[in-house]
C-alpha cells in the first residue's frame, strides 16, 4: 500500500516545485488602461504592446480618459493586485498630476508597483517666423530682454509640453507665457501662422515639419542627441546645463500584487520589447526602448516623481 501511494504521489511531488515556482494568473483577460482616448499616442503604443504579449490570454486595451490621467490611475490603484488589471504609466500619471492636483487619492509611489519600462521619447524645440532666435543662446538672450513676450505652444498645464516649457524657463532664469491648446498640431499650426512663438513638441510630430521647412528646430530636450536627429543639438550643450526632459511610458500594477506576477510580466514585456517589429514602430513613434528590471523602474518613477514635484513646488506651478 505505501508503495502504491509513493508511487501515485510522485509524479506531484516532483511537479511541485514548477508549479510553486511558476507565477499563475488568473484565467481571465489581462486589461491595460489608459488614461487617454482612443487613437492617441499613448493608445497606440499600449494596443502595439498588447497584440504581441503571449501569457496564454487576451490582452484588451480600456481606455479612461480625463482629469489628467488620474481617472484611470485610481482605476487600477483598486483593482484586485492580481496582475490582470495594468496601466500604461507615464510621467503625467506618476510624477505631475498627483502633485498638481495635491491629490489624497491617489499616491502612485504607494499605490503602484512598476512593471517596466517601455521606452522614452525626445522633445524638440520649434519655432516659426515669429521668433528672431534661431538658436537657444540667441532665445535666451530675446527673453531676457524681452520677460514674458515669448510664448510657447502646449497641451494645458501638467502635460509634457508644458512641463518642459517651465523647466526651460526656469532652468534658464527666463520668463515665458504658456498659451495652451488642445493638441500639439493645433499648436504648431499656429507656429507656422506666426500666432505664436514656439512649443516643446513630440519629435514624431515635429520632425516631419522641420524637414518640410515649416518650422525651425532649436534643440531636442534629450540628454544626448537622438538618433531621429543626430544633427539638432540637446538643449544642455546649448548653454542650459543638466536639462533633460522627455515624454515616456511604461506599465505599472497595483502595489499589493504578488512578486512573482510582476516578475513574469516584467519578463513578457521584455520579450516584447525585443522584437523586431515593436522596435521598428515604436521607433517611427519617437521612442528609445529602454527595458528595466522592476526595481530599476521602480527607482526611475521615484526619480521622476522628485524631479518634477520639486518643480512644481519651486516654479509655484497650479492645476489651473
Amino acid at each position: 500500500m505505501k508503495r502504491r501511494s509513493l508511487g501515485a504521489l510522485l509524479p506531484l511531488l516532483l511537479a511541485a516545485p514548477l508549479a510553486f515556482g511558476q507565477a499563475a494568473l488568473p484565467a481571465k483577460p489581462i486589461r491595460l488602461v489608459v488614461g487617454g482616448p482612443p487613437g492617441g499616442a499613448p493608445d497606440t503604443v499600449a494596443r502595439l504592446i498588447a497584440n504581441h504579449i503571449e501569457l496564454g490570454q487576451p490582452v484588451i486595451v480600456e481606455n479612461k480618459n480625463g482629469a489628467a490621467q488620474m481617472i484611470a490611475a485610481d482605476a487600477v490603484a483598486r483593482a484586485p493586485a492580481d496582475g490582470t488589471t495594468l496601466l500604461l504609466a507615464s510621467q503625467t500619471a506618476i510624477a505631475v498630476s498627483p502633485v498638481l492636483q495635491k491629490s489624497k487619492v491617489i499616491d502612485p509611489l504607494r499605490d503602484f508597483v512598476g512593471i517596466g519600462l517601455i521606452g522614452t521619447a525626445p522633445l524638440v524645440l520649434v519655432a516659426g517666423p515669429a521668433l528672431k532666435a534661431q538658436n537657444v543662446r540667441q532665445l535666451i538672450e530675446q527673453a531676457k530682454a524681452q520677460p514674458g513676450e515669448i510664448n510657447f505652444g502646449n497641451g494645458g498645464v501638467g502635460t509634457t509640453p508644458h512641463m518642459a516649457g517651465v523647466l526651460f524657463g526656469y532652468s534658464a532664469k527666463i520668463q515665458l507665457t504658456s498659451v495652451p491648446y488642445p493638441g500639439e498640431q493645433a499648436a504648431m499650426m499656429d507656429i507656422m501662422g506666426e500666432r505664436i512663438h514656439m512649443m516643446f513638441a513630440n519629435a514624431a510630430a515635429a520632425l516631419p515639419h522641420v524637414r518640410a521647412g515649416k518650422l525651425r528646430a532649436l534643440g531636442v530636450t534629450s540628454e544626448s542627441r537622438t538618433p531621429a536627429a543626430p544633427d539638432i543639438p540637446t538643449i544642455a550643450e546649448s548653454g542650459v546645463a543638466g536639462f533633460s526632459a522627455a515624454t515616456w511610458l511604461g506599465i505599472v500594477a497595483p502595489a499589493a500584487t504578488p512578486k512573482e506576477v510582476v516578475t513574469k510580466l516584467n519578463t513578457e514585456l521584455n520579450r516584447v520589447l525585443a522584437l523586431s517589429e515593436v522596435r521598428t514602430k515604436l521607433a517611427a513613434q519617437g521612442f528609445e526602448i529602454a527595458p528595466m528590471s522592476t526595481d530599476a523602474f521602480g527607482r526611475f518613477m521615484r526619480d521622476e516623481h522628485a524631479k518634477w514635484g520639486k518643480l512644481i513646488r519651486d516654479a509655484d506651478i497650479k492645476a489651473d
